[in-house]
């Protein structure tokens, strides 16, 4: 199955928020794809066994607050520069051929259209990431080994 069709699963994953998908090929071949669900993890404050808590304290009434002036807008956040190198696929990213190897490119490499950037292993499958124009490696957004997924940032190029 090709990159393409993968990335066709995938946003037909995303669009119905499926978090897991099978496709049986007519060939015989299946894929199984499986993405994070969006919840996140809520930390719980618990107490320590055995922990002496503090006596529960009644609230005080407190007078009301002066009406605040006009609050200011907060400046925006600079639009990242450069542009985004996304991931084509569900998979794990590699930063150089093999492990102990040089990375491909690191911050601040010229690279040239057709360049390989990385690596995306899908189903024991090395699937290699090309730059798509001219440029400097400005960000490298994943760590090697990283699971990404299917149009997340792996870098910016500008």
């Amino acid at each position: 199955m090709d990159s393409k069709r993968l990335a066709e699963i995938a946003d037909v994953m995303e669009d119905r928020g499926l978090t897991r998908v099978r496709v049986e090929e007519p060939d015989g071949t299946a894929v199984e794809l499986e993405r994070a669900s969006a919840a996140q993890p809520v930390a719980v404050p618990m107490p320590m066994p055995g922990a002496v808590t503090a006596p529960a304290v009644a609230p005080v009434a407190m007078p009301a607050a002066a009406p605040e002036p006009a609050a200011q807008t907060p400046a925006a956040a600079p639009e990242p520069k450069g542009t985004e190198v996304t991931a084509p696929m569900v998979g794990v990213f590699y930063a150089a051929p093999a492990p102990g190897e040089e990375p491909f490119v690191h911050v601040g490499s010229k690279v040239k259209a057709g360049e390989t950037l990385c690596i995306i292993e899908a189903m024991k499958v090395l699937n290699e990431v090309t730059a798509e124009a001219d440029g400097e490696v400005l960000e490298i957004c994943v760590a090697d080994g990283d699971l990404v997924e299917f149009g997340s940032c792996l870098m910016r190029i500008g």
